[in-house]
């Protein structure tokens, strides 16, 4: 793929998919730090292989000068991400981990839509078919694993990662 003819609007869209693979691979980091759960950890474990494959595919896609600049910020808001929910127990991490691949979801389904409308870009939309899929795994073992969906608070803390979610898609994309 010629990473130099990307538009400015794919470019965007990019840095903000090598945000968002920096930020899961440090939520499972966050999991693996706190969560004693030897199926959580096993869980943790095998997805961050994946996401850490998934970052080194973005980042032959996305040339340094176009990466985010928040990428500290990105990793530590992730490792928060994953370690707190670990702090309450296995549903709690499941419950975070399907949300925010929920998110993940949409966001792949839009950027690989959009790429559909052009030829140019057939094997980037295959590149990010094949990290669609697997995030789609990812939340659908999360679902499975999980025996509750919690209460208030984990409501609240679900609502947070969406919004959340949306706001360094937003900012990603821009710096």
């Amino acid at each position: 793929m010629n990473t130099a003819t990307y538009p400015n609007w794919l470019l965007r869209e990019l840095r903000s998919d090598h945000a968002g693979e920096a930020g899961a691979v440090a939520i499972y980091r966050g999991i693996l730090a706190v969560s004693r759960c030897p199926q959580v950890r096993e869980f943790a474990r095998r997805h961050m292989q994946t996401e850490q494959r998934h970052l080194a595919t973005v980042e032959t896609l996305v040339p340094q000068p176009h990466r985010s600049r928040l990428l500290a910020i990105w990793k530590a808001a992730g490792f928060v991400t994953g370690a707190l929910p670990s702090l309450v127990g296995r549903n709690a991490v499941y419950s975070t981990i399907e949300a925010v691949e929920t998110f993940v979801d949409m966001h792949y389904t839009e950027q690989i839509e959009r790429l559909e409308s052009s030829e140019n870009w057939s094997e980037l939309q295959a590149t990010l078919k094949q990290c669609w899929a697997d995030e789609l795994e990812h939340r659908d073992e999360a679902r499975d694993r999980r025996t509750s969906s919690g209460g208030f608070v984990m409501r609240i803390w679900l609502k947070a990662i969406a919004i959340g979610s949306q706001v360094g898609v937003a900012i990603a994309r821009r710096v």
